[in-house]
């Protein structure tokens, strides 16, 4: 569904109205539950939540007097989320009197002070889905070398070009096609809401160690499900040649 008629736009945010079931989850209880849910792109990258109060367990909220300015949004009135024993600090944002009159009566709940979050029923991790963002993963036949310090680490014609909006392609090599006597496992483990969860690797070839250089979703989200088990390269820190052709990323250009 394309909803991108139903935008408002002031001093750079972007608020539209959502139509997926979003809950919140802390200390085990439900604190958020709605169909109505706006998206509010604060930054340019991805939006947040505003939920209507009416769909927020506000009786969990407790006041701090305090409050924060925002150019665009107004004055936000902050509070702590307390369930039991357990209290999010300034968790809880509202813009009562805010110039942007679609966002008075919601609550802003910070995404990362929460414990869970789910749309529908399944659960998101680091921001919401941007509607606006797509991911392509495609096979493909083109020769993928990756290099670290003149040593061949990964070669592949049998690559999966990840395509995301805004991002550069990213190459994910089958693991028969890496050396994987060169990589050293990572404490490093980071989510997506697109992709999913991804262990890391270090690259280390004689006295060059690259530390966190590629990753791995052993079982991603099922729109990408296509790179699981492959391990892909930051191309901005080691050398990838496609067709023999230099991809940096674009950190030269």
């Amino acid at each position: 569904m394309d909803t991108r008629g139903d935008v408002e736009s002031r001093n750079r945010n972007r608020v539209e109205r959502g139509s997926k079931r979003v809950r919140a989850v802390f200390a085990g209880e439900v604190v958020a539950d709605t169909t109505r849910p706006l998206l509010v792109w604060e930054v340019p990258y991805y939006p947040t939540y505003y939920l209507p109060a009416d769909d927020v367990r506000t009786e969990l909220i407790v006041a701090t007097g305090r409050s924060r300015h925002s150019p665009s949004r107004g004055e936000g009135r902050i509070a702590h989320l307390v369930v039991g024993d357990r209290q999010a600090t300034d968790a809880v944002t509202e813009y009562p009197d805010s110039p942007i009159e679609v966002l008075r009566g919601h609550v802003r709940l910070s995404w990362s002070a929460l414990d869970a979050w789910f749309e529908e029923d399944e659960e998101v991790f680091v921001h919401p889905r941007d509607p606006y963002v797509r991911l392509d993963v495609l096979p493909s036949s083109r020769h993928v070398e990756v290099v670290v310090d003149g040593v061949t680490v990964a070669e592949s014609r049998r690559a999966r070009l990840l395509f995301e909006t805004n991002l550069p392609p990213r190459y994910y090599l089958p693991a028969d096609d890496v050396r994987d006597e060169l990589l050293e496992p990572s404490d490093t483990v980071t989510r997506c809401p697109y992709k999913g969860e991804a262990e890391y690797y270090s690259a280390r070839v004689g006295d060059t160690r690259v530390p966190d250089v590629a990753w791995c979703y052993r079982e991603p989200l099922p729109e990408s499900e296509r790179i699981a088990g492959h391990v892909a390269f930051h191309q901005e820190r080691v050398r990838v040649l496609v067709d023999g052709e230099v991809d940096d990323g674009g950190t030269a250009r």
